[in-house]
């Protein structure tokens, strides 16, 4: 617990203390200089903080929602029987295993390039030029690296549920003459609810903290999330006060989204439990 305190709340606190303060790498000569709550003021003022906040909603969204269908499609594939499973399971959830930092330099170089790119040569017997993906759709290109990245993620936590239904309810409802829609839309939706909403929460929470696919594959205003917009205020205009600021509301954000996880996980548990009893 001592250890866990040190690396995780000593330098919590220290963000607090600094997001209170106006402290320029560059300019404050005397160091850290308390102002109260004016950072958290300034930068919702800003419009280049409000420009992020909101590229960082359009791209968390677009990823979780692309990510919760495909695994969903993915998930209901591989839970029915076929030659290969095995190995298509394992083929799928390959992507998740990859280091953010890869798969972006890996879209980068390899999908997106308007020169050698591979969705270039597939589009290209069908008339269409060489198309600058990042450089005219960045928003586009960066939420497609997210969505093949945590797509497999979704897929693990809906694949689980799908597992964990009842067979002999689903059984019965054919008996009754419930077609595949019937039983996905009353059956499997209804039990897959939980599931989802642990994986939305998660995903988002992770996806909201996204900083290598804007970095290394397009960063710009387009792009400038959260994360990357402090990162530029901390260490390029070594605005240290304002950059904490920043990191506390995001923090915050993240740990409101944390809790509806941690609620959701709970309920999870309660019904597993209270069927094992």
């Amino acid at each position: 617990m001592i250890v866990v305190l040190i690396v995780t709340q000593l330098p919590f606190l220290i963000t607090v203390y600094y997001s209170l303060t106006d402290w320029n790498l560059t300019t404050s000569s005397d160091g850290p200089v308390f102002v109260g709550f004016a950072n958290y003021v300034e930068i919702f003022s800003e419009p280049e903080f409000l420009q992020a906040a909101g590229n960082t909603v359009v791209m968390t969204v677009g990823a979780v929602v692309v990510s919760f269908l495909l695994g969903l499609g993915l998930a209901l594939l591989v839970n029915r029987e076929f030659f290969g499973r095995g190995i298509a399971r394992t083929l799928l959830i390959t992507p998740f295993l990859v280091l953010p930092a890869a798969t972006a330099l890996l879209w980068k170089t390899s999908m997106f390039s308007a020169s050698y790119g591979i969705i270039n040569w597939v589009l290209s017997p069908l008339g269409l030029g060489p198309i600058d993906w990042l450089g005219q759709f960045p928003m586009l290109s960066v939420i497609t690296i997210l969505s093949w990245q945590w797509t497999p993620f979704f897929m693990l936590i809906l694949l689980a549920g799908l597992q964990s239904e009842d067979p002999s309810i689903i059984e019965a409802a054919s008996v009754d003459g419930a077609g595949p829609f019937q039983r996905f839309r009353h059956l499997t939706v209804p039990h897959l609810r939980p599931y989802s909403e642990l994986g939305i929460v998660l995903g988002t929470i992770y996806i909201l903290q996204t900083f290598d696919a804007v970095y290394l594959a397009a960063p710009g205003s387009a792009t400038t999330n959260l994360p990357y917009y402090l990162y530029q205020r901390a260490f390029r205009g070594l605005e240290i006060g304002q950059a904490s600021a920043m990191a506390v509301v995001v923090l915050i954000v993240t740990l409101i989204i944390a809790s509806f996880g941690l609620r959701v996980a709970s309920g999870l548990l309660k019904d597993a439990e209270g069927k094992r009893k």
